[in-house]
């Protein structure tokens, strides 16, 4: 955990300008600025950043919040990963917590590892592009393959030389040590000696999400088949196999951009594809897919299109991976290629053009895909055919949501021309199973009833609780600490005329008549804004937007936020005269108080007339009636202060 002082260092350091202006190109308007939204296409800007608060609103998508919200919106850090970010660019040391010496040497070996392996792709991308064996080598094998200088340099390829010292001792003359080299899995060791372990391949740097070296993959290009085609770098502190996509720190944007994450195999499916022009694919590099793996597909899209070889037995073998896909709630497409093909060598068969309406024209959901691999396997045999529907029916119950399921339920019903109810009754035995034993089944939404109009009203008046919670809130956060004319008893028992905080106000309020907040959010906003009073504190917004939870950060950024406004210089030039809240505070917060008072009454009745449908004491029916005719009036009180008229 990174310590309260260090995070405010780093939001004091940070110049949110600055940090945007790496992402988006921005503009001076009045006293903020502006820009296209980098979360939508547009034409006219709507992207907003304003310098004095320290916050961006981004009004076509309606994302909002401080310079970290920001790059986990738009690079999909994590909290913590955001921070880092930051704190590495304005080089403020983070400390997480008391370090032990064990995590000290931890951490140490970590960075040195990283060094290590940055050193390494230099050494490999200079030997590719810049030693004679390297360039008749590697660089011509690349070539061959159809990538050009663009791409080689975008995925940092390399090589590595013949002589199987050649790396090793450049790492040793250039300061590093020996047993870091080894541990990194750069070099090896044997009877005869040091080795290095990529010797006479070409390189496939692996990256993390920030771009920073984690490990290599290595393709020998040598016709022995004795020689593994493939060298991958062994795990360390730094690379982790089952959390790492090879080619995402080059993909993300373009899967933000397209909404969609193509699944691939191997390192130069995914460098044909962006010599192709198609740059949101990744890979898991040749492993099988992990959990860990789709989550981090998941950070960017829900939408995955695995694009399959032309190897039927090797589909039936990831047939897994579409199962934990599901899982995890991504929506899942599949692309099969010719016999023989992959998607490698059908983009270098094909023209750009050719290949992209292949993927287009030739996407099918899952059940169509599984069904259509594993019939063709049955040969019109019943039990087989049984066997796979059975298959499919359990693969939809790795999908979370109800409605989706419902939705997969009903296409496989069609297309197997099979009772939906005795589909429904698999998969609510597979969703036991599953389970353990719990009771709960999956319900889908058919023939439900209608709800009634009593449930409309009820959930209406919710609704419009909320929304003056919320305008409450907002009151708060955006004059909390401005005073506001109000006739105070003084202590000979004369009313005189006070300035009071706004938030003050609105605090005894709800407190007097033992209120409290419906939304979880604003009631912590609200929670904050009266521990703050107990100490003779008013808060503002600001206090908020550096908030580490997102939700009340997002909260806060849209409610204190204005699309239009007109600026100062424009009203004095021209002057103009506005009516405005800010100078009406004492009838727009007094009115807010009132209006929120009846939305909380309203409700309670609504309650009472719920429990007088489900009571059936004649007593504790009297008493629920004479409690409505109380809240009747109090509610009738409230309306006519506000000059409202009931119909009911």
């Amino acid at each position: 955990m990174i310590p309260k002082e260090t995070i405010d260092k780093i939001f004091e350091s940070a110049d949110i300008i600055e940090v945007i202006g790496q992402f988006v190109s921005l503009k001076k308007s009045g006293s903020n600025y502006k820009g296209l939204s980098p979360f939508v296409n547009e034409k006219t800007p709507s992207f907003m950043v304003s310098p004095a608060k320290r916050i961006f609103k981004d009004f076509s998508s309606g994302k909002g919040g401080n310079v970290v919200t920001f790059l986990m919106e738009h690079e999909h850090f994590t909290y913590p990963e955001a921070l880092k970010w930051l704190a590495n660019k304005y080089q403020i040391e983070v400390q997480e917590k008391e370090q032990t010496p064990e995590d000290v040497a931890l951490n140490n070996e970590k960075d040195k590892l990283f060094i290590i392996h940055k050193y390494a792709n230099t050494f490999f991308h200079n030997q590719l592009k810049d030693t004679q064996e390297g360039k008749s080598i590697g660089l011509s094998y690349f070539k061959q393959r159809g990538y050009d200088l663009t791409t080689i340099d975008k995925f940092q390829l390399g090589y590595s030389p013949e002589n199987p010292k050649a790396f090793s001792e450049a790492a040793l003359k250039d300061g590093h040590k020996l047993d870091l080299i080894i541990k990194s899995g750069l070099v090896k060791t044997n009877e005869k000696g040091n080795y290095d372990f990529f010797r006479a391949r070409v390189i496939f740097p692996i990256q993390n999400l920030t771009g920073r070296v984690i490990g290599f993959g290595g393709r020998t290009l040598r016709t022995d088949k004795k020689t593994a085609k493939y060298f991958n770098s062994p795990e360390s502190e730094i690379y982790k196999k089952s959390y790492v996509l090879y080619g995402l720190y080059q993909a993300k944007n373009a899967i933000i951009k397209q909404d969609n994450c193509y699944l691939v195999e191997g390192y130069t499916d995914v460098i044909s594809l962006n010599q192709a022009g198609i740059e949101n694919v990744v890979s898991s590099s040749g492993t099988s897919l992990t959990e860990g793996q789709i989550r981090l597909i998941k950070r960017f899209t829900k939408n995955v299109t695995i694009l399959y070889d032309g190897d039927s037995a090797g589909i039936k073998a990831s047939f897994r991976g579409i199962d934990l896909i599901l899982k995890e709630g991504l929506n899942v497409q599949v692309v099969l290629f010719p016999e023989g093909e992959d998607p490698d060598s059908f983009s270098q068969k094909e023209s750009n053009s050719i290949f992209r309406n292949y993927l287009q024209e030739n996407k099918k959901g899952f059940i169509k895909f599984k069904s259509e691999i594993l019939l063709s396997e049955t040969k019109n045999d019943p039990i087989k055919k049984a066997e796979t529907i059975k298959d499919i029916v359990q693969s939809i119950s790795a999908i979370p949501d109800q409605i989706t399921r419902t939705v997969f339920l009903k296409e496989t019903s069609d297309q197997f021309d099979m009772d939906e109810q005795v589909l429904l009754n698999e998969l609510n035995k597979i969703l036991r199973q599953n389970t353990y034993g719990k009771t709960t089944q999956y319900k889908p939404n058919i023939d439900q009833p209608k709800v009634v109009d009593v449930q409309k009203s009820k959930k209406k008046t919710f609704n419009q609780l909320e929304f003056q919670e919320r305008d409450l809130i907002r009151l708060m956060l955006m004059y909390g600490d401005l005073g506001i004319p109000l006739n105070i008893e003084n202590e000979e028992g004369e009313l005189v005329e006070q300035n009071y905080p706004l938030a003050q106000f609105v605090i005894e309020e709800m407190v007097s008549d033992k209120l409290s907040y419906v939304n979880e959010d604003y009631q912590k906003i609200y929670n904050e804004f009266l521990d703050a009073l107990e100490n003779d504190l008013i808060l503002n917004d600001q206090h908020f937007i550096n908030n580490p939870d997102q939700n009340i950060n997002s909260i806060v950024v849209d409610l204190t936020t204005s699309r239009d406004h007109l600026s100062e210089n424009w009203i004095k030039k021209h002057n103009i005269h506005t009516k405005t809240e800010g100078n009406q505070l004492k009838k727009a917060v007094i009115e807010s108080v009132t209006i929120f008072k009846l939305r909380v009454t309203e409700n309670l009745i609504s309650n009472k007339q719920d429990q007088l449908k489900s009571e059936e004491k004649e007593n504790e029916l009297l008493n629920i009636l004479k409690d409505i005719k109380q809240l009747t009036n109090v509610r009738n009180i409230f309306a006519n202060e506000l000059g409202i008229i009931i119909t009911k």
